[in-house]
């Protein structure tokens, strides 16, 4: 069964306890319910609440902590990325999050070698090694968010393993901390110096004495060799290693020297908490990259091609199943913006399988000749139907969509989930296409829907189930699938574990693939780590039963919830909530927009992940008659700005800022909206009551003490300005001097009047109505009122609906393909694109969506018609001029930053440089309130603001949206121009 909601420490002694260690360390100490919900799951299928979290501030933090759950008797649970999908991260214990220990201390480029520690994320290390011309080798899919310290616990390989191998291939030794407090250095030992080690008095001495006794006994030798996986298997994880440790020239005549690092590597947190790690590192592969892709009707067929591209040294061999494909082509077909769609159009066909193997060579010529005799020997045998060869753009485009498989996985709507269960089976590569053969045999029998992807040049399956945990079938069949699967390894003489661990998932199936012996043998060997048995428990070795602790349970019943939005895409509001498995792509630190709070906090809390834990918990097991009415979803969303980064780079779909304003509409039902609220909702009506005194009123907000009173009273920051209105807004310049446009060609565009556009930014109009005419368009001014993002952004939904269904009823029958709706601000256009399908009343949906799909962002109108032939760069100076542009967040998620480069690029003599910067920060009225200033300005340094402040005096900066104009006006003191002013100055006379 599920563990119980939000179980708390309710013994006083425990509760001394844990103050105990608060006057101990310097670090954090978090035992409140929101924080237990965010640690209770990491990637997998589990579900259990710590008894709080600890982050360490130190070496000497992390001493301490381990000497007191020692004294105590309570398990540590250490934690990096919490993207473990075996439940390695997942217990009742005192979860301990590794964050702060992510410094790169040395590295050695004579000698090829780096010092790091456990916190330090792989492609941020990679990073900093790049002006070295090295590189660490292995790489997971999670690779920019993934912590060297769960790479070493989980041995993770990646892609490449065939020329990279494993995490434990290049782990040259580490410093670690014992259970009893003390701290080691592990490294390879000389027979003398291993000798010497193992006479020691210490924790440390009776560990390797203890190693040595066993592993000396011949009848233990034999016992491994005749049950672990075949020596031919790399990627081998069931277990400890003692069986690599059997290699070690303390054992073996002539081979390597002894050490430890070996068995740490894959031990998942249960031996010791590495706090130091000196790594080797390689030299990049040759510079020129190509990827073929051969596509299969046959996923047997494609296994059997495997072994014949293996002959032509590749670096890689990927495997994507039909799942996957299926996926990627539906996302093209509805033209979705998210990351699957834009990186599968080298898909061609319907194909079943897809293996795509990469060549890296000093030539193109080189590359295209290797491929050239593979795919030749390929088509003698028959195999395959198509193979092309892919280079440059289009090999990134392979391997994100390739990276997002975990998340595709997670991507289907309703109960029928993936189940990260039997896929790190690892293989002889010569018996995986047997050994699939079996297993699909297996799975149809049992009437199991699964996918397939793998590094099928290395011999590691990833075969995904889907099963409805929430049934008792379901959850009786993911026992059944493991405990067969496991069988079936075994009778291949496999590891059910290649590279992502055994946890608390696989564990428990130990003793069948290494045999009783070998498997006591495991247990000694973490009772001599670790005698009090506080290192992670139940991992590994003495694993509770693998279908309890579970996230969902046959005995609860998902929610039905009355919503404001339409969630029925998704089969109600939790299951959209459900989509997210942990995964974690909105914890990268770099690059790409999602998640810009957590890229600025690097706080747990906030991260997507984190928001949809607590919200899928509260609105799962609330006992409230509003679900929504609780004070830690509130506290999780508020620093969310809803930028829709989740919507398009969560390739499982999450949409946190829809959620966040489903929620918001539900507080307020449950509690009166505040001042601020109230006030930013109503922006335009304000403003346009402004605008008949627009001087005076823009003299009042820039007179201090009343523009300081203003903010106070809404608790605005002191260090904003408030935003001006026009003395005269679009609408009354556009009645004034309407433009005679080019009727006669009958092109007509639908300028969307927005409000900020309309009563704040009314150049910015001006500047696109003059540009689009001078291009030969009429240009007629829609003037509905209001997009309603405000109301959105702050939860009233309720008139969102209305005006939603006002401006749908009073658009539907005006706008078409050839007559579209155009918006200058992307965030008013992003609600006819985004919101109102599911917003509107349920008679106008349909017309929503037709109106969705002729309602175009600024740039990319420009473009189509730049396609089209009918806007032309001879239009346009040939004067050079360099343009920083930052696009806007809503343009990311919702359309694309190229469109905006090519729109600036149309003068051929601009040079365009896209700023590689998140969210700006401002996020609407989010980086106006007083309790999110100073995170709103901390995502703006990350890279936006020091940019602006880099460029030269003439660079031009450019922003579509009204909000990041005004950040980069605060923050760095320059004026940024929208597109269209851009484009409008940039006209030849």
């Amino acid at each position: 069964m599920n563990a119980k909601l939000f179980p708390v420490v309710t013994d006083d002694s425990l509760s001394e306890v844990m103050k105990s260690l608060a006057g101990q360390i310097e670090g954090r100490i978090l035992t409140d319910r929101m924080t237990r919900v965010i640690y209770a799951t990491d990637a997998s299928s589990y579900r259990e609440f710590p008894m709080g979290v600890v982050i360490p501030n130190g070496t000497n933090d992390l001493k301490a902590i381990v000497r007191w759950a020692a004294e105590h008797r309570v398990s540590l649970i250490p934690r990096g990325a919490g993207t473990s999908l075996a439940g390695q991260v997942v217990g009742n214990g005192l979860a301990v999050d590794m964050r702060r220990f992510d410094r790169i201390l040395e590295v050695d480029r004579a000698h090829h070698w780096v010092r790091v520690e456990p916190g330090c994320i792989r492609d941020i290390l990679n990073a900093h090694l790049a002006p070295f011309g090295l590189l660490f080798g292995p790489e997971t899919s999670t690779a920019n968010r993934a912590v060297i310290g769960g790479m070493i616990g989980n041995n993770s390989c990646g892609m490449h393993s065939l020329i990279w191998g494993s995490t434990r291939d290049h782990v040259i030794s580490c410093t670690a901390i014992l259970s009893d407090g003390s701290e080691v250095v592990f490294e390879a030992l000389s027979p003398e110096t291993f000798h010497i080690k193992r006479r020691l008095s210490t924790l440390e001495g009776r560990i390797y004495e203890h190693l040595y006794s066993c592993l000396a006994d011949t009848d233990v030798r034999h016992g491994i060799e005749a049950e672990y996986p075949k020596p031919e298997i790399r990627r081998r994880n069931n277990g400890y290693a003692v069986d690599l440790l059997l290699r070690s020239n303390i054992f073996t005549p002539g081979g390597p020297d002894f050490n430890m690092c070996q068995l740490v590597c894959g031990s998942e947190g249960t031996l010791c908490l590495v706090t130091e790690a000196k790594l080797n590192l390689v030299p990049p592969p040759p510079p020129i990259v190509g990827v073929v892709t051969m596509h299969f009707l046959d996923s047997i067929e494609a296994l059997r091609a495997t072994l014949i591209a293996r002959e032509f040294g590749p670096t890689t061999c990927e495997l994507f199943g039909a799942f996957h494909i299926q996926q990627a082509l539906a996302n093209n077909a509805v033209n979705s913006t998210n990351v699957i769609a834009q990186c599968s159009q080298w898909i061609q066909g319907t194909p079943q399988t897809v293996i795509a193997v990469e060549f890296c060579e000093a030539t193109r010529a080189a590359v295209e000749a290797k491929a050239a005799a593979m795919v030749e020997k390929l088509e003698s045998f028959g195999m395959g139907y198509t193979w092309p060869l892919w280079f440059g753009e289009d090999v990134e485009k392979i391997w994100t969509l390739r990276r997002a498989l975990g998340g595709i996985n997670n991507s289907k709507a309703g109960d029928l989930k993936a189940c990260e269960l039997i896929e790190d089976c690892a293989l002889d590569v010569n018996d995986l296409p047997e050994f699939v053969r079996r297993l699909e045999t297996m799975l149809d029998g049992a009437g199991v829907a699964y996918t397939h992807s793998a590094h099928a040049g290395d011999g590691e399956l990833h075969t995904i189930v889907f099963l409805n945990l929430k049934t008792e079938e379901g959850q009786r069949l993911y026992r059944w699938i493991l405990d067969n699967t496991a069988t079936l390894v075994k009778s291949f003489k496999g590891s059910l574990s290649g590279e992502h661990g055994d946890g608390r998932m696989r564990a428990e199936f130990l003793e069948k693939m290494i045999g009783e012996a070998n498997y006591r043998l495991c247990c000694e060997v973490k009772d001599t780590f670790d005698p009090q048995g506080i290192l992670n428990p139940n991992k590994i070795v003495r694993a509770q039963k693998m279908d309890t602790q579970l996230r969902y349970s046959p005995a609860r019943k998902t929610p039905d919830i009355p919503t404001y939005f339409d969630w029925s895409r998704d089969m109600g509001l939790v299951r959209s909530v459900e989509r997210c498995s942990g995964m974690a792509e909105c914890k990268k630190i770099k690059g790409g927009l999602m998640c810009p709070s957590y890229m600025a906090t690097r706080d747990e809390m906030d991260s997507t992940r984190a928001r949809a834990n607590v919200l899928r918990e509260f609105l799962t097991h609330s006992p409230q008659n509003n679900p929504f009415d609780h004070r830690e979803i509130r506290d999780i969303l508020s620093n969310c700005l809803a930028c829709k980064g989740c919507k398009s780079e969560c390739s499982a779909g999450v949409d946190m800022a829809r959620l966040k304003a489903e929620f918001l509409q539900h507080w307020h039902d449950a509690h009166a909206p505040g001042l601020r609220p109230r006030v930013i909702a109503n922006f335009a009506a304000l403003m346009r009551l402004a605008v008949p005194v627009a001087p005076h009123f823009n003299a009042l907000i820039r007179n201090r003490m009343i523009g300081q009173t203003i903010k106070g009273m809404l608790s605005f920051a002191s260090e904003r300005s408030i935003p001006e209105v026009c003395r005269v807004t679009l609408a009354q310049w556009y009645r004034r001097n309407r433009p005679a446009g080019a009727r006669q060609l009958g092109r007509r565009v639908h300028l969307f009047c927005d409000e900020f556009t309309n009563l704040n930014d009314a150049q910015v109009g001006i500047a696109a109505v003059r540009l689009l005419e001078v291009l030969g368009y009429e240009v007629v001014l829609v003037r509905p009122g209001e997009s309603g993002r405000a109301l959105i952004s702050q939860g009233f939904l309720k008139r969102a609906n209305r005006l939603a269904d006002k401006n749908v009823a009073f658009l539907s029958g005006m706008v078409a393909d050839d007559a579209p709706l155009v918006g200058v601000e992307p965030s008013a256009i992003a609600c006819f694109k985004d919101e109102y399908p599911d917003l509107v009343s349920p008679d106008l949906r349909g017309d929503a969506r037709v109106l969705a799909g002729h309602s175009l962002m600024f740039e990319e109108f420009i473009v189509r018609e730049m396609e089209a032939g009918r806007i032309r760069s001879d239009s346009f100076t040939d004067a050079a001029r360099t343009i920083l542009v930052h696009v806007h967040c809503h343009q990311k998620a919702l359309s694309s930053s190229d469109l905006v480069i090519r729109t600036l690029s149309l003068p051929l003599n601009y040079r365009v440089r896209e700023i590689p910067s998140s969210c700006c920060g401002m996020g609407g009225a989010f980086g106006y309130e007083k309790e999110h200033y100073a995170i709103s300005m901390k995502i703006a340094e990350q890279v936006l603001l020091p940019t602006v402040r880099e460029a030269g005096p003439s660079d031009v900066i450019a922003a579509s949206g009204t909000s990041c104009r005004h950040q980069i006006l605060d923050g760095a003191a320059r004026q940024a121009k929208h597109t269209a002013e851009i484009l409008y100055e940039a006209l030849k006379p």
